[in-house]
């Protein structure tokens, strides 16, 4: 993660014993990187700890296939503007089999023109939740019949959960590594 303008830096010679173990613990887990917003919460080592738990279950054990939670991931960065979670997950979610045309559409703010029901409900399902703040009981009733209920619980809070990563990412400017300005997928608004 590129350091953001409003975060000091922080050698790990000048943490405290809760900063150091809260980065141990992200190098060691899945991630193995700080790509993302725990630049910003290492200043905060006791949110940043649960964030990162919180984030691991979200993103590997949703019981989600990897391309519907990306897939949820782009909704949610597309819906928050957010720069370095559209680059850190765009790749990802079309490695994983996301069209990267599906992908464009949403960037764009358009309805996506899916041939897979699974990808249409989880899109559906995160722009209701985020445009209404409610579900319908159509979208409820299909999601919990192709996922089951536990799933759907779990697309909540992994909705929540990137809400979160990209309310940190635009708050504190981040940029994911390498994310030139010139490589921003969204308008950037004026400060």
């Amino acid at each position: 993660m590129t350091q953001p303008p409003r975060l000091p830096a922080i050698a790990r010679d000048q943490m405290t014993p809760e900063q150091t173990a809260m980065l141990d613990a992200i190098l060691a887990g899945p991630r193995k990187n700080l790509n993302g917003p725990f630049v910003a919460w290492i200043h905060s080592p006791q949110l940043g700890e649960l964030a990162q738990r919180l984030g691991a279950f979200c993103r590997y054990e949703t019981g989600l296939p990897l391309r519907l939670s990306e897939l949820a991931i782009l909704v949610t960065a597309a819906g928050w503007q957010s720069q370095a979670e559209w680059h850190i997950h765009l790749p990802i979610a079309v490695e994983a089999g996301l069209s990267a045309e599906i992908a464009e559409q949403i960037r764009r703010g358009q309805a996506p023109r899916f041939t897979a029901r699974d990808e249409c409900v989880v899109w559906e399902f995160a722009s209701q939740l985020y445009r209404d703040k409610r579900i319908s009981d159509a979208t409820y009733a299909e999601a919990c019949e192709l996922f089951g209920l536990t799933v759907v619980v779990n697309l909540v809070g992994l909705l929540g959960y990137y809400a979160l990563v990209a309310m940190t990412l635009n708050t504190f400017g981040m940029r994911a590594e390498g994310q030139g300005e010139d490589q921003l997928p969204f308008a950037e608004p004026a400060r």
